[in-house]
């Protein structure tokens, strides 16, 4: 195979062949530590996210764009020059266009914010995307999916007006939906076996991932699914799933004090997206935060205390699931004793994981205040479940939620980094002292949605079709003008993402019809990524191979390394050389693979069911044409449609949604 596909490479790069190829033909030596710039389309696909880091403040109302945006832009203008495709409907195979140019008449909540911008800023947003292109777009980025040959279709010619709603009101619906978004929050929660301080054990993760589950299933209000994972109590984390969340808080080798800060910087991570009140719990903000937050810089340790003290009611602890075993599970109790959990916060240490907490003369301990408002526990109340009480009826619990989800879809917060608030830099009708601008890009958008979200009781499914169906989703990454990089903060055109392992491993799995089947010690049989209950070592045993695959495009472990869209060389070589790949185009594939059962096709039906398979998109002429000139040799018909399954997986367009 590997000399047949070098013999194919000229026909496979007029097919448009991504940027694998371009680094596969590098001098060896190029490999070795050499960063090519930006405007070298060799290395378009697999560049890290260093390559696109700028300097300067995070992204404000109509500012400087943020690292992630500059990144972004850049990696959209070279994935959509090498598509091939073009950016309008007469380049796009089939065509098939559901309304060519933005409807001003019937903007919806998202819209109008987003095409006033444009409007007032002087940018020509990016034209309306394909029926082709939205499909694909949105089958993976709701459900993890690439959608099938006869969905495309289907979608592709029907003629209602509505079917773009449709289709997002069926993907919503779909187990598929309840798969991607486990993976989601399992992330944002951290669910792992293992940290860098504790051990949850496999039953551990299993019980979180199945509470995560189900609450998607059930569509249980965010609100509701955050209060749960503040406060639940549980005597055994293998049995109240909910508790892995607080249990994933665990700072070893220190003093109690140690844990309630770790549990409460995650809570205000996760549910607020103010990541820096965990250097509040080490420092006051003056010198430190000074430059970054306009409130953090305000801000004591005394005050973040008071936010820390609402988890001194509880104490975490585990135990042997037998006499002998090194497996434990958890237990997450409040009110347990006094010596565990006083029901204040102490200061009286000088050892562990933080700086000292010491009396503030005559003041030893630190009672609960929520340090955004003040308030306090009810009479009587348990300390967490007022902590999330409080938090979810505060609205920046809405804020975080909203500006999470449009991050993921939209590649860039309206707040990012999206867990970077600064609580003092968001309101457009009180702006910020001379120095600061208003942090949002749009935050008069950002108040929108949240309020919106809240009216429709933290419906996670009403926010994602709310975004889904917007127009400023549905607009192409492709554009015929000059695209300003200062523009990806207004929103006017797709940023491309790459693919998750977990989909690119089922995208593969799923268009070659050779779906593998993993036994796995710790979670039984599985088959396909977008089912994994955690990313580090699954699969296992055997199957190692396919987990390096996976591993090399960045899936992180939920803990110190975080998932990441970033590319590398390895990853080019893993879609040209790795077994996962190259027995999916082998001659030894199982007869009900995607080519067994094409080839008797003519070449012209054979070439459109595998661009179908695996792109969700018929070729373009100048594909079909090299690709049916590559099979007209009958002896050799079979090796060069392996070659072109082969080229698919290595194309810009399949390892890219955009």
């Amino acid at each position: 195979m590997k000399t047949s596909a070098k013999q194919a490479i000229p026909a496979l790069i007029a097919l448009g062949l991504a940027a694998t190829v371009g680094l596969a033909l590098l001098p060896a030596q190029d490999f070795l530590g050499v960063q090519l710039p930006v405007s070298d389309p060799i290395c378009t696909n697999f560049l890290r996210s260093d390559k696109y880091q700028v300097t300067g403040d995070l992204v404000g109302t109509n500012g400087p764009a943020s690292p992630s945006a500059v990144r972004l832009g850049a990696m959209t203008d070279h994935v959509t020059a090498l598509l091939g495709i073009g950016p309008s409907s007469d380049s796009t195979p089939g065509g098939s266009r559901t309304g060519t140019a933005i409807n001003t008449a019937h903007m919806g909540l998202i819209d109008q914010y987003i095409f006033s911008g444009l409007q007032s800023a002087g940018i020509e947003p990016a034209a309306s995307t394909t029926d082709w292109e939205f499909i694909r777009r949105a089958t993976l980025d709701v459900t993890g999916r690439i959608p099938t040959p006869a969905r495309v279709l289907s979608f592709v010619s029907d003629t209602n007006p509505n079917k773009r709603a449709a289709l997002v009101d069926e993907l919503l619906a779909s187990p598929q939906w309840v798969d991607k978004w486990t993976i989601y929050f399992g992330d944002l929660y951290k669910n792992n076996s293992s940290n860098t301080q504790i051990r949850r054990f496999p039953a551990g993760v299993t019980a979180f991932y199945q509470y995560i589950k189900a609450s998607l299933q059930q569509n249980k209000p965010y609100d509701q699914m955050a209060r749960d994972l503040i406060a639940s109590q549980g005597a055994s984390s293998y049995q109240t799933g909910e508790i892995n969340f607080n249990v994933g808080g665990v700072v070893t080798g220190g003093p109690q004090q140690d844990i309630w800060d770790q549990q409460t910087a995650n809570i205000a991570d996760v549910f607020l997206g103010i990541a820096h009140v965990n250097c509040l719990l080490c420092h006051n903000g003056a010198g430190h935060l000074t430059t970054l937050s306009l409130w953090g810089g305000q801000q004591t340790r005394v005050s973040a205390w008071g936010l820390s003290s609402f988890m001194t009611q509880t104490y975490t602890s585990s135990t042997p699931v037998s006499a002998g075993s090194n497996q434990r599970y958890w237990s997450v109790i409040d009110n347990a004793n006094p010596k565990q959990a006083p029901g204040t916060y102490p200061l009286n240490t000088t050892t562990g994981n933080r700086p000292a907490r010491q009396p503030i003369g005559t003041v030893k301990s630190i009672t609960p205040a929520y340090m955004f408002t003040g308030e306090t526990p009810k009479a009587g109340e348990d300390y967490r479940a007022a902590l999330a009480r409080i938090i979810t009826a505060d609205p920046q619990f809405a804020r975080a939620a909203v500006n999470y989800m449009w991050a993921y879809f939209f590649g860039v917060g309206l707040v990012d980094p999206p867990d970077a608030f600064d609580p003092a830099r968001l309101d457009p009708d009180n702006p910020p002292p001379a120095g600061w601008t208003l942090q949002p890009s749009n935050p008069r958008l950002l108040n929108a949605l949240s309020n919106a979200f809240i009216a429709n009781k933290y419906d996670l499914k009403w926010l994602m079709r709310t975004i889904v169906n917007s127009q400023a989703y549905q607009l192409e990454s492709q554009y015929s003008g000059q695209w300003n990089v200062s523009w990806n903060n207004f929103y006017g055109r797709k940023l491309v993402r790459r693919l998750w392992a977990e989909e690119l491993h089922d995208a593969i799995a799923i268009s070659s019809n050779y779906v593998p089947s993993y036994n796995t010690a710790n979670y039984g049989v599985l088959n396909y990524a977008m089912q994994f209950p955690e990313p580090s070592g699954v699969p296992d045993g055997a199957n190692g191979k396919v987990t390096a695959f996976l591993d090399s495009f960045l899936r992180g472990n939920r803990d110190d390394e975080v998932r990441s869209e970033d590319g590398s060389i390895l990853q080019a070589l893993n879609l040209m050389n790795d077994t996962f790949v190259m027995t999916r185009t082998a001659p030894t594939t199982p007869a009900s693979a995607l080519l067994p059962i094409n080839l008797s096709k003519s070449n012209t039906d054979l070439v459109n069911t595998l661009f179908l398979a695996v792109l969700s998109r018929y070729p373009t002429a100048a594909e079909l044409s090299t690709a049916v000139a590559s099979l007209g040799n009958t002896q050799t018909r079979s090796q060069e449609a392996r070659n072109l399954l082969w080229s698919l997986y290595n194309k810009v367009d399949f390892t890219f949604n955009y």
